[in-house]
């Protein structure tokens, strides 16, 4: 049996990580909404009343919610199967050594939600993996079908029902929200101690997921993507580009229609608990794969591989930059740190955004020509393959 290590650059491809670093970027812009004020507890646009920052919250309503941890989705199911096929080529256990990345990416889950940040995904992505990997040895066929299946028809079923709701005049979505809860978070995160942000840390994160309905939506957002994405590596369509170029575009476009149309829906109609729903449901998947094929597409031009290249060297430690993200943000806004929780207007927080992204760019090319992976990576990687892992490089174009 073959010593199972990380990929290496030749082995990349290269167009992933430019997604991954697009889903860092975008998943940053939704964020940080919720890095720097109560927004999950407000109605969109009942906070900030300045146009300017009404229209920053309406360019990432529609670019961005509810597209790019589906992006990210997808891409962590794509890269199932290529682990998979890594593992079994050098004779190891796939479910074996998966179960144990699950468990360790788990592990960073609960030390990012409950001591960092409550809104981390990093816990679902794990759990819904050990339910992705009844999937691994179904055919691409079988893969799309059970895609498509999870993600129309409870969506479905649901906007169904928020459909009657609002015909019978129950579709303010006003309801959904909380003010006191607001202003108990802007409390604790702004002006409380360690303790005070940990158990508000604690009651958001439950706020979201301790429930079944929290969950089941987890379920029917994050699963059909997983599938979508495993679909797509088996398919080999983003390797073979070229061969498959015709498919891609015709993806593009049709994931271009249908994604705008629906997150254009609560502006083009009526916005409600209907229109919203849809938006997010049927509108932030279809432009996950609409981001991903557009990246594949025009990253084959020299002109747009250049300007997507930085995201690629985002992607490559996508992990680690995630995590950053986080970090540098409650030290920006939460009280141990510099405590502007509630006073970063949309507009600014989107110019900070940016900001801190170059950033992390700028860092993440100067690491890498030093270390092979980002640190969290490594980590990751040392305890799902039980011994440690080559980390510095020891040739400038390793």
């Amino acid at each position: 049996m073959n010593k199972l290590t990380p990929i290496s650059m030749n082995e990349r491809i290269e167009a992933i990580d430019m997604m991954r670093g697009l889903a860092i970027l975008g998943i940053f812009f939704v964020n940080m909404q919720d890095f720097n004020s109560p927004v999950m507890y407000l109605k969109p646009g009942s906070w900030w009343k300045e146009p300017l920052d009404h229209w920053t919250e309406v360019f990432i309503d529609i670019f961005a919610q509810a597209s790019f941890y589906t992006l990210f989705s997808f891409l962590f199911g794509f890269g199932m199967v290529i682990f998979q096929e890594r593992a079994l080529a050098k004779g190891y256990s796939f479910p074996k050594l998966f179960c144990r990345r699950l468990l360790v990416l788990l592990g960073l889950g609960c030390i990012h939600a409950f001591l960092i940040w409550h809104g981390d995904i990093l816990i679902s992505y794990a759990l819904l993996g050990f339910v992705l990997l009844l999937f691994h040895q179904m055919s691409p066929r079988g893969l799309l079908v059970w895609a498509l299946l999870l993600l129309i028809v409870p969506n479905s079923m649901i906007s169904v029902l928020l459909g009657f709701a609002v015909l019978l005049g129950e579709g303010d979505s006003s309801a959904f929200y909380d003010e006191k809860l607001a202003y108990q978070a802007l409390e604790n995160y702004r002006d409380g101690t360690w303790f005070d942000i940990f158990w508000q840390r604690w009651n958001d994160w439950m706020y979201v997921n301790g429930s079944l309905a929290g969950v089941f939506f987890l379920f029917i957002s994050l699963l059909p993507l997983f599938l979508l994405g495993a679909y797509f590596a088996k398919k080999r369509w983003f390797v073979d580009v070229e061969k498959h170029s015709a498919k891609l575009k015709k993806i593009w476009i049709m994931t271009c229609i249908i994604g705008f149309s629906f997150k254009l829906l609560p502006y083009l109609t009526a916005n409600n608990i209907f229109t919203e729903y849809m938006q997010d449901a049927f509108g932030g998947s279809a432009t996950a794969v609409f981001y991903a094929a557009s990246v594949v597409i025009f990253s084959q031009k020299t002109f747009w591989k250049k300007i997507f290249a930085p995201l690629a060297v985002i992607g490559r430690m996508s992990l680690s930059n995630y995590l950053f993200q986080s970090v540098l943000c409650t030290l920006l806004f939460y009280n141990y740190g510099l405590g502007w929780y509630g006073r970063v207007r949309p507009f600014y927080g989107l110019l900070l955004t940016i900001v801190i992204y170059c950033l992390q760019i700028v860092l993440s090319k100067l690491w890498l020509k030093y270390y092979r992976i980002g640190p969290v990576e490594w980590i990751w990687r040392t305890l799902t393959y039980g011994r440690k892992q080559p980390f510095k490089r020891t040739a400038p174009s390793e």
